[in-house]
């Protein structure tokens, strides 16, 4: 389902070398590693937002270095960062997301991903009275509009409460089982243990580890 091959990025110095894996599809891939080591610069680079100075990366067998469509028909992505236009409100910052699904808005409100996240209830508010795991909320929900067949999350859970992230994790659950694909980072034990494959970013470099490790075995190795 995804290959990566050979990415690199350099800005003073390299922050990804030589990075390649694979991710069969239905997979859940966690990527950990410490603050800036560069997990965000290697996820940006799979969702389109950012270029490589080197290496491709496969969709389906197909470079997305020489189609960018692919980006979009294949990936939903969400960033650490806010994706979102500020002065819109929820419900019109939505309405761009959904503008190239086959699904419903007003429908996904009642009973959608936009519900389970309680999105109805502020979907008339400007994006920039919300708070911040308001926004967060608001971002999932407008990247799984399309029902993209693999997710891109960076740290998913920031900023989210007890109560959301636990409906997040039951919809990977269920987002897996119909053999979507997840690639993300994350620092939550609920998250990994969502994973059945597990890759330790250091120096600019990716290793696999044993899946069923100890948080302190992983802790060891960051």
């Amino acid at each position: 389902m995804i290959v990566v091959d050979g990415i690199r990025k350099k800005y003073k110095k390299h922050v990804l070398e030589d990075i390649s894996f694979s991710v069969k599809k239905g997979q859940c891939v966690g990527i950990l590693g410490a603050n800036g080591c560069g997990k965000s610069t290697l996820l940006s680079i799979m969702a389109g937002t950012k270029k490589s100075n080197g290496g491709r990366i496969f969709y389906n067998g197909m470079d997305s270095t020489k189609n960018k469509s692919i980006f979009t028909d294949y990936i939903g992505y969400v960033p650490q960062e806010n994706p979102l236009i500020e002065e819109l409100s929820v419900n019109d910052n939505l309405k761009l997301w959904y503008s190239n699904s086959k699904k419903d808005l007003k429908k996904d409100f009642f009973d959608g991903v936009p519900a389970m996240l309680g999105l109805d209830e502020v979907k008339k508010i400007a994006v920039r009275k919300l708070s911040g795991g308001m926004k967060r909320r608001v971002s999932i929900a407008a990247a799984l509009a399309n029902d993209p067949p693999i997710l891109i999350l960076d740290e998913l859970s920031a900023a989210l409460d007890l109560v959301c992230k636990k409906e997040i994790r039951q919809y990977l659950s269920h987002y897996l089982k119909q053999n979507g694909t997840i690639v993300m980072t994350t620092h939550e034990e609920d998250e990994i243990a969502l994973c059945n494959r597990l890759l330790i970013m250091k120096d600019g470099k990716l290793s696999e580890v044993d899946s069923n490790s100890s948080i302190e075995a992983l802790v060891n190795k960051l």
